[in-house]
């Protein structure tokens, strides 16, 4: 059914009828209510239950019973979904012609629209097919233990065994584990914490932390899988260039040889990629059969008795001597230390991820990333400690290969090394350290020791192919989730995505590139170490997001996955950290100055998104922390700020007065612009004071400020209410700041007795206050001729009401530019020091002097004084001035404001009170009274204060002499007494004061307490 526009308003029994059918069934479509009133919701995937009220509840009722879909943000084809009634539906009479308010409007809207013509075209092929998903052992288990078995395994383990000896190896493997270990249980906490889609590690880290640490980490760590992909592939290019050489084939020398086959490989790897995610799978698990026999045959044949061929290579079987010989270190080379093979072992353990960076394609991500994750870790951990275990205990360091190097007579008491109780003598090239075979020397070992090479050679092939196909994936899956978030600039073009499976084909070239240049370096000890400090660094970020979002207590922080500690997490972060400068310290400098980099331009576009991260949480404790320990600090001079409460009604019609108070506060002091809605609490009335629009035209506006509004019955009541409810604890605003009303004699006497009543309310509050005129008028809703809703321009009672201007409106116009966003140059503030109202009409021309566009303008300070006098009151007000350290030097003494003003101007004076004498019938007496009317002056008002009126239009008088030329003029607001002066006089002391002045006017009034101090406590 079509709903009424928004400005029609919607009867509440419209959305009581019938919704059209759904075609499933013939049966009506759920999210709505039918024509009796009764919620409709779904029990099952597929059927329609009429929740009747009178029988569930025992009533009748709008109110619907708990459901999966009011939670879902996602629909299933074939039905929509579900959507709870809203607020507005169950508190209003439904016989009540009114509109729903803005932040219902979608509520209402949702519920009740009819398929769209695209909606219709769309579904009218039936479901979209069915992406592949993977469960937890297909999916991750497997995966992370092949990314984790790679390269290292085969190639690299047995010689770390030979430098680090198995004790120390054991400790580098149980500290990698220990570092990997706890990060998975941090990342399983933060998985199991809500949905997880696609973007494994950066989604992960950038939804707990934020995008402004999100987006580095989603950027290195694709970038680390990238470079992983070049390490993988250059250690398969090296197993078949070994076996080429071993055979006599060559192609070209070794390290060319290396680079062809690393290139040809990787085009492969990309081209199974390309096909999509269910053929890599497919490859994946063949993978994982390769290794698991390779790993099958090593132990095998390190049972078989050693062949002489082997026993030359120095291979024995287990032997205890060779174990306990091989437990000790034996370090040997520039990398021989513990921190250089920590270095080029961990890569072999960081595949743990690999799981998760898929989680767009997993079936419940949040069940198979800790289940998967963690058995993988457990596996691979125990295989590395078992193959250095039984490696170090049967392999000597070093061997000639040799058949004839066997121990003889001769030679028996020369004889150095292990081998020599075995019978075999490798004495010369253990010394001329020439030995081409053994633990320390020979890379290929676990082939050598292997029942049948071939299998190991699988293995490795298998290991390094499925390392490298992994990351070949995880690279552009994340990539693609952190270019889909808009973070940075220019890397959008990479974040689409093709097929059912949303492929990041774009994303798998730009990886391809990246891995490309690497395989080029073709030595594998070089790549390996570049790696680790990336993935240190991702590593740290995601335990310190485990404990950042357990730390903050948020409510929203709820994982299912509950075997993890907070303060585990922030060890393992700083364990990361730590050994990230132990293994390569320039590394990782360029590590975090990346990060630092990528975290300074997020904080500076501050980009339009809202994860409801741990970072947000925190602040908010943070905020409330302070907030409440400021109870506990008294008020200090010292520390006074002017917090300012700005009545600019909707922000973007007041932009002067917006300009002025951001210049004065600047971030260091707070702001906060108040809204008076007119009228009674109607649900139209929240909606416009509530407009989100507000806000976002001050944060276009650059300007650091809170917005509150109020629905008041007239202004006075409105700003009452702010005055007395703005604010938290000692963050509370002290300063009233509020536009001149310009129009106050042609608008009724009302407005402007309730116009003064509230200068009265906020000194009765203890408010400083300060009143902006402009020559020009502040209000640029006019100006724009934007729609001004006409309802509330008159109120009820006749008195004119509060203009409520579209926020939408004014939002699109251009931004004005305002005196006060303008460059002032060598001009001057004026400050009319006439009374000392503590102090407060000093210190805000201060702190305008101290923005770059004001810097430069000259403070003249001009006090009242007698010509007698003169020369001594200026030396004792400089003095006073010069204790503050404002920096104010010229200072001026105006003996003439006490003189009596010019006729015309007094009869100008005179004119302005006219229509506001109080009148009364010369024949009976009879006639308004100022208790009925307290806007009215008698002629005992003006003479009794005819002394005060002189002397302000003989100020305006001095005003026009001495500052027309002036940037902006500060003079002090002169008081009128409560139930003494009127409130048109009073009005009309303002207007004169200020009256035709080209520079803006700033009348200001203190509380009368001190805001300026020279001593130093």
């Amino acid at each position: 059914m079509e709903l009424p526009a928004a400005d029609e308003g919607i009867h509440l029994a419209t959305l009581r009828t019938k919704l059209p059918s759904s075609g499933i069934s013939g049966k009506p479509t759920p999210g709505g209510f039918d024509d009796h009133g009764h919620y409709l919701y779904y029990v099952d995937g597929g059927t329609v239950t009429s929740g009747r009220s009178d029988g569930i509840m025992g009533y009748a009722t709008l109110d619907a019973p708990p459901h999966h879909d009011f939670y879902a943000n996602t629909e299933i084809w074939g039905r929509r979904r579900c959507c709870r009634p809203s607020l507005f539906q169950l508190h209003v009479n439904p016989e009540d012609a009114s509109s729903p308010p803005l932040y219902e409007e979608t509520t209402v809207r949702g519920m009740v629209r009819a398929n769209s013509p695209e909606d219709e075209e769309k579904g009218g092929n039936g479901p979209m097919p069915e992406p592949t998903r993977f469960g937890w052992i297909q999916g991750v288990m497997i995966r992370c233990m092949l990314n984790i078995w790679g390269v290292i395994l085969y190639l690299r383990l047995p010689w770390i065994t030979a430098q680090a000896g198995v004790g120390l190896t054991w400790v580098i493997i149980l500290l990698s584990s220990c570092i990997t270990g706890i990060t998975g249980l941090s990342t399983s906490a933060i998985a199991a914490n809500g949905k997880v889609k696609g973007g494994g590690t950066y989604f992960l880290i950038s939804r707990s932390l934020g995008p402004e640490l999100g987006g580095p980490i989603g950027l290195i760590f694709a970038f680390a899988n990238a470079v992983a992909v070049a390490m993988h592939t250059v250690g398969f290019a090296e197993t078949v260039q070994a076996l080429m050489q071993e055979n006599g084939v060559a192609m070209v020398d070794p390290s060319n040889s290396i680079r062809i086959i690393g290139i040809i490989t990787v085009t492969c790897l990309l081209a199974i990629s390309l096909a999509g995610m269910e053929w890599e799978s497919k490859a994946q698990i063949l993978f994982f059969l390769v290794i698991m026999v390779s790993f099958a045959n090593y132990i095998v044949g390190t049972i078989i008795p050693a062949s002489p061929q082997k026993q030359a290579k120095g291979f024995f079987s287990y032997k205890a001597d060779i174990f306990v010989a091989n437990f000790v270190p034996g370090w040997r080379g520039s990398e021989g230390s513990f921190f250089g093979m920590f270095s080029i072992f961990f890569p072999s353990a960081t595949g743990i991820l690999a799981g998760a960076n898929i989680s767009g394609d997993l079936k419940d991500p949040t069940v198979a990333i800790p289940r998967g994750t963690l058995m993988a870790i457990f596996w691979t951990t125990l295989s590395y400690l078992i193959i250095t275990a039984t490696i170090g205990a049967c392999v000597v360091r070093d061997a000639s290969g040799l058949l004839n190097d066997t121990l003889s007579p001769s030679t028996g008491d020369g004889c150095v090394g292990l081998a020599c109780h075995y019978g075999w003598d490798f004495t010369d090239c253990t010394i001329n350290g020439t030995c081409a075979y053994g633990l320390s020397n020979y890379y290929q070992i676990m082939s050598m020791v292997s029942g049948f090479a071939p299998l190991i050679t699988a293995g490795i092939f298998g290991a390094t192919l499925s390392s490298a196909l992994a990351c070949l994936v995880s690279a552009p899956k994340v990539f693609q989730c952190l270019c889909k978030d808009n973070l940075y600039p220019l890397i959008g073009f990479f974040g689409k995505g093709y097929g059912k499976n949303d492929e990041p084909l774009r994303g798998y070239l730009l990886t391809y590139l990246i891995a490309v240049c690497f395989i080029l370096i073709a030595e594998l000890n070089t790549i390996a170490p570049i790696i680790s400090n990336f993935f240190l660094c991702s590593y740290a970020l995601i335990n310190f997001s485990c404990f950042h979002a357990s730390i903050t207590n948020s409510p929203g922080w709820r994982p299912s996955f509950r075997f993890y500690n907070k303060w585990l997490s922030l060890l393992g972060a700083i364990v990361s950290v730590v050994i990230m400068f132990l293994l390569t310290w320039w590394a990782a400098l360029i590590a975090i100055g990346i990060v630092l980099f990528l975290l300074g331009y997020a904080l500076y576009k501050r980009p339009a998104v809202n994860w409801g991260s741990s970072v947000q949480a925190g602040s908010y404790n943070m905020a409330l922390s302070y907030c409440v320990g400021l109870n506990a600090v008294e008020d200090h001079i010292k520390n006074y700020r002017p917090q300012c409460l700005v009545l600019t009604g909707p922000p973007s019609s007041r932009p002067t007065l917006v300009d002025l108070v951001s210049s004065l506060t600047k971030g260091l002091s707070l702001m906060m612009c108040g809204n008076v809605v007119n009228g009674d609490h109607t649900l139209s009335g929240v909606e416009i004071a509530s407009s989100n629009s507000h806000v976002t035209w001050l944060n276009q506006r650059g300007v650091k400020s809170f917005y509150h509004s109020v629905v008041a019955a007239d202004l006075r009541s409105g700003v009452f209410m702010l005055l007395k409810g703005a604010g938290l604890g000692r963050i509370r605003p002290n300063v009233l700041l509020m536009g001149f009303k310009k129009d106050w004699r042609r608008d009724t006497p009302q407005a402007a007795h309730n116009y003064i009543g509230i200068l009265h309310d906020a000194f009765d509050l203890h408010y400083g206050v300060c009143m902006l005129r402009m020559r020009e008028g502040l209000d640029v809703a006019r100006r724009f001729h934007v729609h001004i809703n006409t309802e509330f321009d008159v109120a009820e009672d006749g008195t004119k009401g509060i203009s409520r201007v579209d926020p939408d409106i004014l939002l699109n116009e251009l931004q004005p530019r305002t005196v006060f966003q303008r460059k002032q140059g060598k001009k001057t503030i004026d400050v009319y020091w006439l009374s000392d109202d503590g102090g407060l009409t000093l210190l805000l021309p201060y702190l305008l002097t101290r923005r770059k566009r004001w810097a430069q303008c000259q403070v003249r300070v001009f006090v009242g004084g007698d010509h007698a006098r003169k020369e001594q009151q200026r030396e004792e007000v400089l003095t006073l001035v010069r204790k503050f350290r404002l920096g104010f030097h010229d200072v001026y003494v105006l003996p003439d404001i006490y003189e009596k003003p010019h006729v015309e101007h007094v009869k100008q004076f005179d004119d302005m009170l006219r229509p506001f004498k109080l009148e009364t019938n010369s024949k009976d007496g009879s006639g308004s009274t100022p208790q009925e009317q307290p806007w009215t002056i008698s002629d005992q008002d003006v003479d009794s204060n005819k002394a005060k009126s002189l002397h302000q239009i003989r100020l305006n008088e001095v005003l026009q002499d001495h500052s027309k030329e002036a940037a902006l003029i500060v003079i002090t607001m002169p008081i009128g007494r409560k139930g003494v002066c009127p409130s048109a006089l009073y009005l009309a002391w303002l207007d004169i004061l200020s009256h035709d002045l080209r520079p803006p006017v700033l009348l200001v009034r203190g509380n009368q307490e001190n805001v300026l101090t020279f001593y130093c406590q």
